[in-house]
């Protein structure tokens, strides 16, 4: 098979479409046929040697994909070859084939066509993990969603409004946040001209936001506590702003807020596992019933992967961009 290399660490050109040895599912694996792949700004960091795959996962980056079931390997129940599937991935997903733990498979949602399929794995997990199994956000609460524009973004918007709650965002555009308006976001901020802090108790009357989906890390610290309302709890998710800042303890403490970090591509399988389930009870329903829908940019040839990470160098999009086989 072909997949996506990186022999040595670098810039977007650092991608080789190569051949390689076809993966073999083992126990409680399927082999999956790729037919798509999602790009994330993880798979940037590992073209750049910042950010290596965990123990015993594909060396090829890529977090999620869509396909058809090619093989299955022993244990494994429920799935039969030629189904069609996405899947949450801790690597691999850069490729022609790809092995994946059974428990990571979702069936592609009623409505949603197999390469769209692609850009749901890991915006869902991500999202539904963070937001409502973590940070529990609640019907008639506030979300600030950073990026609301991104795939994390387009998504945190949906499902937030699917249960009640009402949605800030921060975006970098008019258009984008012209974006984020149509998929219902309630509050809209321009980073670039605007104190979101600020704005968020503003809109809020001086409450704040019960629950912040944050990408940013180190930079927006002292400003999302600021921004946070009374019991409100703050998931970091990402760190293009940087990994180290200073916390105020004090603001934290009158706040009786609370900063929860995670990341989800070196969770154990079990934990992954359940993630995957409680999007397939939850999110699923909602995307079947046309409430939710996958945001797609453009889709661009695996083979020209670099032309893809460029795209979102570039922050030029809005949702998803998709690789092709």
């Amino acid at each position: 098979m072909y997949a996506i290399t990186i022999p040595e660490p670098g810039g977007p050109d650092a991608l080789v479409w190569a051949e390689v040895p076809d993966p073999v599912p083992g126990e409680g694996e399927v082999l999956v046929e790729v037919v798509a792949g999602g790009v994330n700004r993880a798979d940037l960091l590992q073209r750049q040697g910042h950010y290596p795959p965990p123990p015993g996962a594909s060396d090829y980056p890529g977090l999620e994909c869509s396909g058809r079931i090619a093989a299955l390997g022993p244990g494994v129940s429920g799935w039969a070859v030629g189904d069609e599937v996405c899947a949450l991935l801790a690597g691999g997903g850069y490729a022609e084939k790809v092995v994946v733990p059974a428990g990571q498979l979702l069936p592609v949602p009623s409505g949603v066509d197999l390469v769209t399929a692609a850009a749901l794995p890991e915006v869902t997990a991500t999202v539904w993990s963070n937001v409502f199994m973590i940070a529990h956000l609640r019907p008639g609460e506030t979300l600030l969603a950073h990026g609301g524009s991104s795939g994390i973004g387009t998504m945190a918007i949906q499902l937030a409004k699917a249960v009640g709650a009402r949605v800030a965002v921060t975006a970098g555009s008019a258009e984008k946040l012209a974006a984020c308006r149509e998929l219902g976001a309630d509050i809209l901020i321009d980073y670039h001209e605007q104190d979101f802090a600020e704005e968020v108790r503003r809109a809020t009357d001086g409450a704040g936001a019960d629950v912040i989906l944050d990408i940013v890390g180190a930079k927006y610290l002292a400003r999302n506590v600021s921004a946070l309302a009374t019991n409100g709890r703050l998931a970091i998710i990402g760190l293009q702003g940087g990994a180290k800042a200073e916390l105020n303890l004090g603001a934290l403490l009158a706040k009786r807020g609370a900063v929860m970090a995670t990341s989800l591509r070196s969770r154990p399988l079990a934990e992954k596992a359940s993630i995957v389930a409680a999007v397939r009870e939850h999110v699923w329903p909602l995307v079947e019933s046309g409430r939710v829908r996958p945001i797609v940019d453009r889709t661009v040839p695996m083979s020209r992967a670099a032309e893809a990470h460029r795209l979102l160098e570039e922050s030029g999009h809005v949702g998803k961009v998709l690789l092709t086989v």
